[in-house]
């Protein structure tokens, strides 16, 4: 099959509801907004089975689930937002704008958003903010926080990044689903092997003497920086690679080391990270000039810079990406990559587009534009 007819379908998530993109014959077509205009930070599907996690202080936590490949959706309300204080003390008028009266969700005033979603074994996960781990086993009808990590005995310490104490990205082991992984801002990574009763923080860096020159690391020096933007990975190993705030750092043994990889980039700072189904040295990562410097692709020209060999080198790619006065955001979970051979790689923009590759990140071309701000990217399995 060439490029040009792969068939793909794109879960975006934006501020303003959730969004289909699906590539085939040539041609991209969009479906949505969907999600009644709900901001949606993450998304996965498997077949027709969708689920949307989002929420804000306004909208409250939950999710959304479609089970017809997103013709209709259904809402699993966590917790309470502003508009149900406004909906129960103004009943006339919230029926007149048709905000429905709905029951207090289970985690009113413990949660405030879901940051992510992640399917392991026969158990739907979702991270909330503040770092909350919720497990269902019903396929999203009904939760239960994982209170293992709710009591881990660093939580104390936990300290929020620039959006908050939010748990965003959580990883498992397809061949064993209690392995678990978490990262949370600005508390790190976190590992279970036994589906989340007990944890261990795992954000050691390696003995390299080169692993421990940045100034940004740990108090200690020894320790990855704790917040963590995304972790992706490998494909039948416990290779993980993370986006840090201090840089792009690779595991080996499952989080337990962790080894510098920046070298070769053009800076330190950047969102997400992605990893080839099929080759686990290759990766990609989007760059950004830093933290307090705006937030964009350094000198304003978009690249994505991909590896073959872990991190151990990296290069430049832009074919398709603008050259100039490109001065947009890729946030933590707007970059993916689909199952197929070669690997497609896609990304989205706080400016609203879509970005495409399916020559493994070495060409692109823009799929959509004018969207909302992008949120997440994943491909649908």
């Amino acid at each position: 099959m060439s490029a040009s007819q792969r068939p793909v379908t794109l879960l975006v998530g934006t501020t303003k509801g959730a969004f289909l993109l699906r590539h085939g014959d040539g041609k991209w077509s969009l479906d949505g907004p969907f999600c009644h205009g709900w901001p949606i930070n993450h998304m996965i599907g498997t077949g027709q089975n969708l689920w949307a996690a989002g929420g804000n202080d306004w909208y409250g936590a939950g999710i959304w689930r479609s089970s017809d490949g997103g013709a209709t959706w259904e809402l699993a309300k966590l917790a309470n937002g502003q508009v149900d204080t406004f909906a129960a003390e103004n009943p006339d008028v919230a029926a007149h704008l048709g905000i429905p009266a709905l029951p207090p969700g289970p985690f009113s005033g413990r949660i405030s958003a879901l940051w992510s979603v992640h399917l392991a074994g026969d158990t739907l996960y979702a991270g909330a903010k503040p770092a909350t781990l919720l497990a269902s086993h019903d396929g999203g009808a009904t939760w239960q926080a994982v209170e293992g990590l709710t009591n881990h005995p660093s939580g104390p310490s936990w300290e929020p990044g620039a959006a908050g104490l939010t748990l965003h990205t959580i990883l498992h082991d397809p061949a064993n689903p209690a392995h678990l992984w978490v990262g949370i801002s600005a508390a790190g990574v976190f590992a279970s092997e036994d589906g989340g009763a007990t944890w261990d923080r795992r954000n050691r860096l390696a003995n390299a003497p080169h692993d421990h020159g940045a100034p940004d690391h740990g108090a200690c020096g020894h320790d990855v920086g704790y917040c963590v933007h995304n972790m992706q990975r490998a494909t039948g190993s416990d290779l993980i690679y993370q986006q840090n705030h201090h840089g792009v750092f690779r595991s080996p043994d499952g989080g337990r080391s962790w080894h510098d990889i920046t070298a070769g980039l053009p800076s330190s700072f950047g969102f997400p990270i992605a990893v080839n189904p099929h080759d686990p040295a290759m990766i990609w990562t989007l760059p950004l000039n830093g933290d307090s410097k705006g937030r964009y692709p350094q000198g304003g020209r978009a690249l994505v810079w991909k590896s073959t060999d872990g991190g151990d080198n990296w290069s430049p790619k832009g074919a398709g990406l603008p050259e100039r006065n490109c001065f947009f955001t890729v946030l933590r979970q707007a970059m993916t990559t689909d199952s197929q051979q070669p690997a497609g790689l896609y990304f989205g923009t706080n400016t609203g587009s879509i970005f495409a590759s399916f020559d493994e990140g070495e060409t692109f071309t823009e799929a959509a534009r004018h969207l909302p701000t992008v949120l997440c990217v994943e491909t649908l399995s």
